[in-house]
C-alpha cells in the first residue's frame, strides 16, 4: 500500500481574510477544547493506515498557536501513527505571527518545512486581500525562515487581483527569485460567492480579470520562473528541483491515500472511499467528547467517478496520468483522443503515462474536461486552446 499523508486542520485565525472560504473562526475561544478533541480523534484513527510519510498542518492559521502546542500536536501524531524515517512535516505560517525564535522553536518541535502565506510583496494588494501582514513583514519572514535553518520552504503568491498591475506581480516574483525561495505556489484569485469579496463581485462592485488576461499572467509567470531555474511540476506550483516539491500535496494529485483531522478535513483511503468532517468546531468537539468520529458524510466512488477524478487531478501535474486510468473509455475513443492531444502538442506519452506539455498545463482543467466529454460522446475534434 502507498504511504499515506496526514493533514491536520487548525480552525482558528486572528482575523478572516475576505477572499478565503476555508473553514476557520476569527477567535481562539475554543482552542483548548479543540486541542483535546484533536488528540481523541488521533487515538480513534490509530491503525487505519499502516504508514505515513507526510504531515501537513494547515488552516485557518496554524501560527496563531505557540510552538509548544504545535510540538504537542506533532509528538502526538508521531506517537500514535507510524511514520517513515524520511518524513516531511509542513506547517503554514502567517508572516505577521513569526520571528526568528518562533521558527527555531518550530524546527525543534519537529517541523521541517515551512509554507509562508505571503500572497504579495505589494502593500496595496495585501490591504485589498485583507492580510494582517505588510510587505516588510513578508520580506522579514523569508529572511528569518532561512536563518532558523529551514532550507526547504515555500511561499504562496496570488495573481489576478483586481487592483494588481503586471509590474506589481513581476516585482513579487522578482523578490521571490532574488531570495532564492525553493518553492512557489502561484494561485489565481478565485472567489466563492460565500466570501465578502465574492459577494462584492456578484453585486458588480468588483470586476475580476477575464480569462484571457489571467491566462497571459500565468504564461508570463511560467516563462519568468522557468528562466530563473524553477520547474513547473503542477499547474500552480514551481520548485527548484524535485527535492523541493511538496510531497504532501502530491498525494492529492497522484491518487494516494490521506487522512484529514480537524473540522472540515477530508480523507481518502487510496481506493474509492472518501469521508469528511463537520465544518463546525462545536460539532467536532461534541462528537469527540462522546468518543465518536466527527463525520459529516462519506461517499464511495464508482469506476467512472474514479476515472474522472484521476483525470482532473493528474492532468494538473507534469507527471500526468497512467493510461490505465483511462480504462473507462472505449479503446477506439481513447486512442483517438490521445492521438489528437499528442498531435496538437498538448500531451506526450512516456512510460505508459499521458503527460501534459507546457501547452497542455496552460489549459489547467481543460484537458480533463475535454477527455471526459469525449468519453461520453465524441465531440468534433476542434482545437483546444488556453
Amino acid at each position: 500500500m502507498k504511504k499515506a499523508g496526514l493533514y491536520i486542520h487548525i480552525p482558528f485565525c486572528h482575523s478572516k481574510c475576505p477572499y478565503c472560504d476555508f473553514y476557520s473562526l476569527p477567535s481562539l475561544t475554543l482552542k483548548e477544547e479543540f486541542l483535546a478533541a484533536l488528540k481523541v480523534e488521533m487515538e480513534l484513527y490509530r491503525g487505519i493506515f499502516p504508514l505515513f510519510n507526510t504531515l501537513y498542518i494547515g488552516g485557518g492559521t496554524p501560527s496563531v498557536l505557540p510552538p509548544a502546542e504545535i510540538g504537542e500536536i506533532v509528538n502526538t501524531a508521531m506517537n500514535l501513527f507510524s511514520f517513515s524515517s524520511r518524513h516531511e512535516v509542513t506547517m503554514e505560517v502567517n508572516p505577521a505571527d513569526i520571528d526568528l525564535n518562533y521558527l527555531r522553536e518550530l524546527k525543534a518541535a519537529g517541523v521541517n518545512r515551512i509554507s509562508l502565506g505571503v500572497q504579495s510583496f505589494d502593500d496595496s494588494v495585501l490591504r485589498f486581500l485583507g492580510r494582517r501582514h505588510n510587505s516588510l513583514q513578508a520580506l522579514n519572514a523569508v529572511e528569518v525562515t532561512r536563518k532558523a535553518g529551514f532550507s526547504n520552504f515555500g511561499l504562496d503568491l496570488i495573481y489576478g487581483v483586481p487592483i494588481q498591475q503586471l509590474s506589481s506581480w513581476e516585482e513579487s516574483l522578482s523578490l521571490a527569485v532574488h531570495f532564492q525561495v525553493p518553492h512557489l505556489s502561484c494561485y489565481q484569485l478565485s472567489l466563492s460567492r460565500e466570501t465578502p469579496l465574492g459577494r462584492s463581485v456578484a453585486r458588480g462592485e468588483i470586476i475580476l480579470p477575464g480569462q484571457e488576461e489571467t491566462a497571459k499572467l500565468m504564461a508570463f509567470t511560467t516563462a519568468y520562473l522557468e528562466a530563473a531555474g524553477y520547474e513547473r511540476y503542477e499547474v500552480s506550483n514551481f520548485a527548484k528541483g524535485e527535492a523541493f516539491r511538496s510531497r504532501h500535496n502530491r498525494k492529492y494529485w497522484e491518487d494516494e491515500p490521506y487522512l484529514g483531522l480537524g473540522p472540515s478535513a477530508h480523507s481518502f483511503d487510496g481506493s474509492k472511499k472518501r469521508w469528511w468532517n463537520h465544518d463546525s468546531v462545536t460539532l467536532y468537539i461534541k462528537s469527540l467528547r462522546e468518543k465518536k468520529l466527527p463525520l459529516a458524510d462519506e461517499e464511495i466512488l464508482n469506476e467512472k467517478e474514479r476515472m474522472l477524478e484521476c483525470l482532473f487531478l493528474g492532468l494538473r501535474t507534469k507527471r500526468g496520468v497512467s493510461l490505465k486510468k483511462l480504462g473507462g473509455i472505449p479503446p477506439e475513443r481513447r486512442n483517438e483522443a490521445v492521438n489528437y492531444l499528442t498531435k496538437e502538442g498538448l500531451a506526450t506519452i512516456k512510460k505508459g503515462r499521458l503527460r501534459p506539455t507546457a501547452k497542455g498545463l496552460a489549459l489547467a482543467d481543460g484537458l480533463a474536461v475535454w477527455i471526459s466529454t469525449f468519453a461520453e460522446s465524441p465531440p468534433s475534434l476542434g482545437r483546444l486552446t488556453p
